[in-house]
């Protein structure tokens, strides 16, 4: 049942932060692109490999740590899903290249900053 209320607290956290992040990025670069998505799940990557690592090999706390942290908040954080409807809207809005770059950068990137976030975690 602890693990329930953690994931429970903890996405309810990480869909605010979603929220309030990709707000910020559309109101500042508009929304003709994903962008505010395409931060969110890059950011939400790079703190994966981060914490997956800091939680796995540097800190000893508690499996309640790793449901909140991992599962709840980057869970609810990080917006795959937005991420494949705003895809397929751009497809069917005939706009392949932006759709295509979208996948491009969203899918690189987003590995690349898992990459990052784990070798941080491995300097802390």
């Amino acid at each position: 049942m602890l693990n329930i209320v953690v994931i429970a607290g903890g996405g309810a956290v990480g869909a605010l932060m979603r929220f309030w992040l990709s707000t910020g990025i559309y109101s500042l670069l508009g929304r003709g692109f994903p962008y505010g998505t395409l931060v969110v799940n890059v950011a939400g990557s790079f703190f994966m490999g981060l914490l997956f690592i800091l939680l796995d090999e540097r800190f000893n706390l508690g499996p309640e740590w790793r449901a909140a942290l991992l599962i709840g908040l980057l869970g609810a954080f990080t917006t795959f899903s937005t991420f494949s409807i705003e895809t397929l809207n751009l497809l069917l809005a005939g706009e392949a290249g932006k759709a295509a770059l979208n996948v491009l950068l969203s899918v690189s990137v987003c590995i690349f900053a898992t990459w990052l976030g784990i070798l941080l975690g491995r300097q802390v």
